[in-house]
Protein backbone atom coordinates (compact mmCIF):
# COMPACT_ATOMS: atom_id res chain seq x y z
CA UNK A 1 0.00 0.00 0.00
CA UNK A 2 1.19 3.67 -0.63
CA UNK A 3 -0.02 6.82 -0.01
CA UNK A 4 -0.03 9.08 -3.32
CA UNK A 5 -0.93 12.89 -4.03
CA UNK A 6 -3.28 13.85 -6.26
CA UNK A 7 -1.26 14.51 -9.17
CA UNK A 8 0.23 11.31 -8.50
CA UNK A 9 -2.53 9.04 -8.78
CA UNK A 10 -4.26 11.14 -11.31
CA UNK A 11 -1.26 10.13 -13.86
CA UNK A 12 -0.92 6.16 -12.68
CA UNK A 13 -4.35 5.72 -13.06
CA UNK A 14 -4.42 7.99 -16.95
CA UNK A 15 -2.12 6.19 -17.84
CA UNK A 16 -3.32 3.04 -16.88
CA UNK A 17 -6.90 3.74 -18.59
CA UNK A 18 -5.21 5.51 -21.40
CA UNK A 19 -3.77 1.96 -22.26
CA UNK A 20 -6.99 -0.33 -21.89
CA UNK A 21 -8.94 2.46 -23.51
CA UNK A 22 -8.14 0.69 -27.72
CA UNK A 23 -7.86 -2.83 -25.70
CA UNK A 24 -11.53 -2.62 -24.40
CA UNK A 25 -12.81 -0.46 -27.69
CA UNK A 26 -12.27 -3.64 -29.28
CA UNK A 27 -13.96 -5.87 -26.22
CA UNK A 28 -17.25 -3.90 -25.14
CA UNK A 29 -19.59 -5.01 -27.73
CA UNK A 30 -19.85 -1.58 -29.95
CA UNK A 31 -20.56 -3.33 -33.17
CA UNK A 32 -23.62 -4.97 -31.60
CA UNK A 33 -24.32 -1.07 -29.95
CA UNK A 34 -23.74 0.11 -33.88
CA UNK A 35 -25.73 -2.27 -35.37
CA UNK A 36 -28.81 -1.60 -33.58
CA UNK A 37 -30.07 1.86 -33.11
CA UNK A 38 -31.99 0.90 -29.79
CA UNK A 39 -29.70 -1.00 -28.18
CA UNK A 40 -27.96 -0.64 -24.72
CA UNK A 41 -25.11 -1.55 -23.25
CA UNK A 42 -25.72 -4.70 -20.82
CA UNK A 43 -24.81 -2.63 -17.91
CA UNK A 44 -27.51 -0.11 -19.00
CA UNK A 45 -30.17 -2.53 -19.62
CA UNK A 46 -29.33 -4.03 -16.08
CA UNK A 47 -30.29 -0.29 -14.73
CA UNK A 48 -33.33 0.62 -16.53
CA UNK A 49 -35.72 -1.03 -14.06
CA UNK A 50 -34.55 1.67 -11.45
CA UNK A 51 -33.36 4.53 -13.85
CA UNK A 52 -36.13 6.15 -14.72
CA UNK A 53 -37.51 8.11 -17.47
CA UNK A 54 -34.83 9.81 -18.62
CA UNK A 55 -36.58 12.23 -21.95
CA UNK A 56 -35.39 15.96 -21.77
CA UNK A 57 -33.39 15.46 -18.69
CA UNK A 58 -29.55 17.08 -18.23
CA UNK A 59 -27.45 13.82 -17.65
CA UNK A 60 -23.92 14.02 -16.53
CA UNK A 61 -22.46 10.60 -17.09
CA UNK A 62 -18.72 10.66 -14.61
CA UNK A 63 -15.99 8.12 -15.29
CA UNK A 64 -17.55 7.95 -18.34
CA UNK A 65 -14.59 5.52 -20.18
CA UNK A 66 -14.99 4.50 -23.75
CA UNK A 67 -18.96 5.79 -23.70
CA UNK A 68 -20.77 2.52 -24.26
CA UNK A 69 -23.16 3.08 -21.26
CA UNK A 70 -23.52 7.25 -22.14
CA UNK A 71 -24.43 6.04 -25.45
CA UNK A 72 -27.24 4.18 -24.00
CA UNK A 73 -27.83 7.02 -21.57
CA UNK A 74 -28.63 9.32 -24.70
CA UNK A 75 -30.74 6.55 -26.60
CA UNK A 76 -33.07 6.66 -23.56
CA UNK A 77 -33.24 10.41 -23.94
CA UNK A 78 -31.42 12.72 -21.85
CA UNK A 79 -28.74 15.22 -22.88
CA UNK A 80 -25.75 13.57 -22.07
CA UNK A 81 -22.37 15.30 -21.12
CA UNK A 82 -19.39 12.52 -20.61
CA UNK A 83 -16.48 13.29 -18.05
CA UNK A 84 -13.32 11.04 -17.87
CA UNK A 85 -9.66 11.71 -17.02
CA UNK A 86 -8.34 9.23 -19.74
CA UNK A 87 -7.78 11.31 -23.03
CA UNK A 88 -7.69 7.99 -24.89
CA UNK A 89 -10.90 6.56 -23.36
CA UNK A 90 -12.41 10.20 -24.54
CA UNK A 91 -11.48 9.55 -28.17
CA UNK A 92 -12.71 6.18 -28.15
CA UNK A 93 -16.09 7.34 -26.66
CA UNK A 94 -16.06 10.50 -29.00
CA UNK A 95 -15.64 8.22 -32.02
CA UNK A 96 -18.45 6.08 -30.99
CA UNK A 97 -21.03 8.66 -30.45
CA UNK A 98 -20.55 10.17 -34.00
CA UNK A 99 -20.67 6.60 -35.44
CA UNK A 100 -23.60 6.21 -33.98
CA UNK A 101 -25.46 9.52 -34.88
CA UNK A 102 -25.58 10.97 -31.36
CA UNK A 103 -24.31 14.21 -30.29
CA UNK A 104 -22.75 13.73 -26.74
CA UNK A 105 -20.68 16.10 -25.30
CA UNK A 106 -17.20 14.97 -23.78
CA UNK A 107 -14.74 16.88 -21.16
CA UNK A 108 -11.33 15.59 -19.82
CA UNK A 109 -10.99 15.74 -16.07
CA UNK A 110 -10.82 13.84 -13.25
CA UNK A 111 -14.34 13.81 -10.77
CA UNK A 112 -13.23 16.26 -8.20
CA UNK A 113 -12.25 18.38 -11.15
CA UNK A 114 -15.56 17.90 -13.00
CA UNK A 115 -17.68 21.21 -11.55
CA UNK A 116 -15.32 23.94 -12.36
CA UNK A 117 -14.60 21.43 -15.99
CA UNK A 118 -18.18 21.59 -16.79
CA UNK A 119 -17.93 25.49 -15.99
CA UNK A 120 -20.36 25.68 -13.29
CA UNK A 121 -23.16 23.47 -15.33
CA UNK A 122 -25.86 22.00 -12.86
CA UNK A 123 -27.64 18.54 -14.02
CA UNK A 124 -31.02 16.54 -13.39
CA UNK A 125 -28.90 12.98 -12.93
CA UNK A 126 -25.46 12.11 -12.26
CA UNK A 127 -24.71 8.71 -13.06
CA UNK A 128 -21.55 6.54 -12.22
CA UNK A 129 -21.53 3.47 -13.50
CA UNK A 130 -19.74 0.13 -12.28
CA UNK A 131 -16.65 -0.23 -11.48
CA UNK A 132 -15.84 3.67 -10.51
CA UNK A 133 -15.30 4.93 -7.13
CA UNK A 134 -12.85 2.38 -6.81
CA UNK A 135 -10.44 4.87 -8.58
CA UNK A 136 -11.17 7.65 -6.24
CA UNK A 137 -9.15 8.06 -2.56
CA UNK A 138 -12.08 10.20 -0.76
CA UNK A 139 -15.37 8.99 -0.93
CA UNK A 140 -16.60 11.87 0.90
CA UNK A 141 -14.87 14.10 -1.75
CA UNK A 142 -16.85 12.44 -4.42
CA UNK A 143 -20.57 13.02 -2.36
CA UNK A 144 -19.63 16.43 -1.98
CA UNK A 145 -18.65 16.92 -6.45
CA UNK A 146 -22.25 14.89 -7.22
CA UNK A 147 -24.52 17.22 -4.96
CA UNK A 148 -22.09 20.58 -6.60
CA UNK A 149 -23.04 19.06 -9.94
CA UNK A 150 -26.96 18.53 -9.08
CA UNK A 151 -29.26 21.05 -9.65
CA UNK A 152 -32.18 21.40 -6.89
CA UNK A 153 -34.46 18.34 -7.29
CA UNK A 154 -31.46 16.71 -9.16
CA UNK A 155 -31.05 12.85 -8.97
CA UNK A 156 -27.68 10.58 -8.24
CA UNK A 157 -27.45 7.57 -9.74
CA UNK A 158 -24.89 5.04 -8.58
CA UNK A 159 -24.44 1.01 -9.28
CA UNK A 160 -21.32 0.44 -8.42
CA UNK A 161 -18.83 -3.15 -7.04
CA UNK A 162 -19.94 -4.00 -3.20
CA UNK A 163 -17.27 -3.12 -1.26
CA UNK A 164 -17.49 -7.02 0.44
CA UNK A 165 -16.30 -8.39 -3.47
CA UNK A 166 -13.74 -5.33 -3.56
CA UNK A 167 -12.52 -6.72 -0.17
CA UNK A 168 -12.76 -10.32 -1.16
CA UNK A 169 -9.83 -12.44 -2.46
CA UNK A 170 -10.27 -16.21 -4.05
CA UNK A 171 -8.65 -18.60 -1.35
CA UNK A 172 -8.07 -22.37 -1.00
CA UNK A 173 -9.03 -24.20 1.73
CA UNK A 174 -6.80 -26.02 3.48
CA UNK A 175 -8.39 -27.37 6.78
CA UNK A 176 -11.67 -28.44 7.72
CA UNK A 177 -13.77 -26.39 9.36
CA UNK A 178 -15.47 -27.92 12.59
CA UNK A 179 -19.19 -26.37 11.60
CA UNK A 180 -19.08 -28.33 8.56
CA UNK A 181 -20.41 -30.75 10.46
CA UNK A 182 -23.58 -28.97 11.29
CA UNK A 183 -23.85 -26.71 8.08
CA UNK A 184 -22.50 -29.18 5.07
CA UNK A 185 -22.40 -26.30 2.34
CA UNK A 186 -19.32 -24.78 3.72
CA UNK A 187 -16.57 -24.72 2.06
CA UNK A 188 -14.43 -28.32 2.29
CA UNK A 189 -10.35 -28.62 2.21
CA UNK A 190 -9.09 -27.98 -1.10
CA UNK A 191 -12.48 -25.99 -2.67
CA UNK A 192 -12.10 -21.96 -3.60
CA UNK A 193 -13.68 -19.70 -1.27
CA UNK A 194 -14.07 -15.95 -1.43
CA UNK A 195 -12.18 -14.47 1.93
CA UNK A 196 -11.90 -11.33 3.20
CA UNK A 197 -8.32 -10.26 2.69
CA UNK A 198 -8.44 -6.80 1.74
CA UNK A 199 -9.56 -3.54 3.52
CA UNK A 200 -12.95 -3.20 3.38
CA UNK A 201 -13.03 0.61 4.69
CA UNK A 202 -11.75 3.32 3.32
CA UNK A 203 -7.68 3.88 3.98
CA UNK A 204 -5.44 6.87 3.29
CA UNK A 205 -3.13 4.30 1.48
CA UNK A 206 -3.79 2.92 -2.04
CA UNK A 207 -3.50 -0.59 -2.60
CA UNK A 208 -1.58 -1.14 -5.71
CA UNK A 209 -1.70 -3.14 -8.70
CA UNK A 210 0.38 -4.71 -11.30
CA UNK A 211 -1.84 -6.25 -14.21
CA UNK A 212 -0.80 -7.37 -16.99
CA UNK A 213 -3.86 -7.95 -18.78
CA UNK A 214 -7.68 -5.93 -17.98
CA UNK A 215 -11.06 -7.73 -16.91
CA UNK A 216 -11.60 -7.67 -20.92
CA UNK A 217 -9.61 -8.30 -24.30
CA UNK A 218 -6.49 -10.16 -25.06
CA UNK A 219 -3.75 -7.70 -24.94
CA UNK A 220 -1.59 -6.60 -22.62
CA UNK A 221 -2.26 -3.38 -21.01
CA UNK A 222 0.65 -1.01 -21.77
CA UNK A 223 0.47 0.69 -18.44
CA UNK A 224 -0.28 -1.84 -15.82
CA UNK A 225 0.04 -0.10 -12.50
CA UNK A 226 -3.14 1.35 -11.30
CA UNK A 227 -4.23 2.28 -7.78
CA UNK A 228 -7.54 1.58 -6.02
CA UNK A 229 -9.29 2.61 -2.93
CA UNK A 230 -12.40 0.69 -1.20
CA UNK A 231 -15.13 2.37 0.49
CA UNK A 232 -17.55 0.67 2.99
CA UNK A 233 -20.79 0.94 2.07
CA UNK A 234 -22.13 2.72 5.48
CA UNK A 235 -19.50 5.22 4.39
CA UNK A 236 -20.53 5.96 0.81
CA UNK A 237 -24.49 6.18 2.23
CA UNK A 238 -23.05 8.43 5.10
CA UNK A 239 -21.49 10.71 2.69
CA UNK A 240 -24.14 11.17 -0.01
CA UNK A 241 -25.82 12.12 3.48
CA UNK A 242 -23.65 14.24 4.76
CA UNK A 243 -23.69 16.16 1.27
CA UNK A 244 -27.16 17.17 1.68
CA UNK A 245 -28.56 14.71 -0.39
CA UNK A 246 -31.72 12.46 0.57
CA UNK A 247 -31.68 8.81 -0.04
CA UNK A 248 -34.37 6.98 -2.06
CA UNK A 249 -32.73 3.90 -3.03
CA UNK A 250 -30.43 1.45 -1.84
CA UNK A 251 -30.36 -2.10 -3.26
CA UNK A 252 -27.74 -5.27 -3.32
CA UNK A 253 -27.07 -7.26 -5.87
CA UNK A 254 -25.51 -10.93 -6.29
CA UNK A 255 -24.11 -10.38 -9.68
CA UNK A 256 -21.60 -7.62 -11.67
CA UNK A 257 -20.50 -7.33 -14.84
CA UNK A 258 -17.30 -8.74 -14.70
CA UNK A 259 -15.77 -11.92 -13.46
CA UNK A 260 -15.24 -10.02 -9.68
CA UNK A 261 -14.09 -13.34 -8.16
CA UNK A 262 -11.55 -15.45 -10.64
CA UNK A 263 -12.46 -19.17 -10.60
CA UNK A 264 -15.59 -18.81 -8.22
CA UNK A 265 -17.89 -16.94 -10.25
CA UNK A 266 -20.25 -18.19 -13.76
CA UNK A 267 -21.39 -15.63 -16.66
CA UNK A 268 -25.42 -15.49 -17.46
CA UNK A 269 -24.51 -14.77 -20.94
CA UNK A 270 -28.18 -13.28 -21.62
CA UNK A 271 -27.05 -10.30 -18.94
CA UNK A 272 -22.90 -10.10 -19.26
CA UNK A 273 -23.57 -10.65 -15.23
CA UNK A 274 -21.32 -13.04 -13.06
CA UNK A 275 -22.20 -14.41 -9.79
CA UNK A 276 -20.57 -16.67 -7.77
CA UNK A 277 -21.28 -20.59 -8.72
CA UNK A 278 -21.40 -21.46 -5.03
CA UNK A 279 -24.41 -20.64 -3.60
CA UNK A 280 -24.05 -16.69 -4.88
CA UNK A 281 -26.27 -15.50 -1.91
CA UNK A 282 -23.08 -15.73 0.19
CA UNK A 283 -21.66 -12.77 -1.59
CA UNK A 284 -23.15 -9.15 -2.54
CA UNK A 285 -21.44 -8.16 -5.59
CA UNK A 286 -22.41 -4.67 -6.25
CA UNK A 287 -25.47 -2.43 -4.90
CA UNK A 288 -27.41 0.16 -6.61
CA UNK A 289 -27.73 3.82 -4.51
CA UNK A 290 -30.38 6.40 -5.99
CA UNK A 291 -30.60 10.13 -4.02
CA UNK A 292 -31.73 13.63 -4.49
CA UNK A 293 -30.97 17.09 -3.93
CA UNK A 294 -33.78 18.81 -2.13
CA UNK A 295 -35.33 21.41 -3.54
Amino acid sequence: MTTMTDDDYLAVNRANWDSRAPIHAAAYGIADLLADPAALSQVVAFDVPRLGDLTGLDVVHLQCHIGTDTLSLARLGGHVTGVDLSPASLEEARSLARRAGHRIDYVESDVYGAPAALGGRRFDLVFTGIGAICWLPSIRRWAETVAELLRPGGRLFIRDGHPVLNAVLAVNVGSEHADRAQQPAITGPGGLTPALELSYFERAEALVWEDEFSYVGKEPVGSPRSLEWNHGLAEIVTAVMDAGLALESLVEHDSIPWEGGPGMMTLDAATGEWRLTDRPERLPASFTLTARKPG
